[in-house]
């Protein structure tokens, strides 16, 4: 087993496709209890993602990319079914689990640096809404996704409003919702095997606040999609 430089989910789902190790990523947070993920989760069916997950699926059309392809499940039951996928993705394990299993146009590069395509549905899956790390870039992502669009295109991104966290039994909030640092801010770090990441910015953002930014960077949200507990899907288009 090989442990380059690299993100531990990363290191778990290459060890867990070449060598059937589903030893446990843990995710760490100052607001959570500390997390456990089996890397056999990057690796499901269509049948086995969550409702939302599946209803992007169904929504893909034309040429795609999927941004943070990991494992490539996503990508593999998208081309599986005749469609155009582009797999993007930074760790060049994963990019190695991909083409061992088959994504046919992998691209390792980072998405901010990714250009020169235009594309019809670009997907952010499993909270796609996090690579803007922070609320101050989230602009930046959109502005972003807007020239990788084409003029019918679509861009398909969830996340989910964390306030729930934050709210009494009564449903008045616990928190104050004007402070400097805004509550779907977060730090993360990765464990797999004793060994972990650095902290890095993940940002959740409550679908009212994504709707005025998609707005303001001169887009538009055809729909949202509500899941079960304050995660929703988010359509948006030119």
């Amino acid at each position: 087993m090989i442990f380059p430089e690299e993100d531990p989910i990363s290191q778990g789902v290459f060890n867990y496709h070449f060598h059937r190790d589903n030893s446990p990523i843990y995710i760490h947070s100052e607001n959570f209890d500390t997390d456990e993920v089996l890397p056999s989760y990057f690796f499901r069916s269509y049948k086995q993602m969550p409702a939302l997950e599946q209803k992007a699926l169904d929504l893909a059309h034309g040429r795609i990319l999927d941004v943070g392809a990991c494992a490539g499940s996503h990508a593999l039951y998208l081309q599986q079914k005749g469609l155009e996928v582009t797999a993007l993705e930074r760790s060049p394990l994963c990019c190695q689990v991909m083409k061992d299993r088959g994504v046919t146009d992998i691209r390792q590069a980072d998405f901010f640096q990714f250009e020169n395509d235009k594309y019809d549905t670009i997907l952010l899956l499993m909270n796609g809404t996090g690579i803007a790390g922070s609320l101050s870039r989230l602009d930046l992502l959109l502005q972003k996704l807007g020239n990788l669009l084409q003029p019918k295109g679509q861009i398909l991104i969830d996340s989910s409003d964390l306030i729930f966290l934050y709210t009494d039994e009564d449903g008045s909030a616990v928190i104050d919702l004007v402070a400097e640092s805004y509550y779907g801010e977060l730090s993360f770090q990765t464990e797999y095997k004793n060994k972990k990441s650095r902290e890095f910015p993940w940002l959740y953002v409550d679908p009212d606040l994504l709707t005025e930014h998609v707005g303001r960077n001169k887009l538009q949200v055809k729909q949202l999609i509500k899941g079960d507990h304050f995660d929703y899907l988010a359509q948006i288009t030119l």
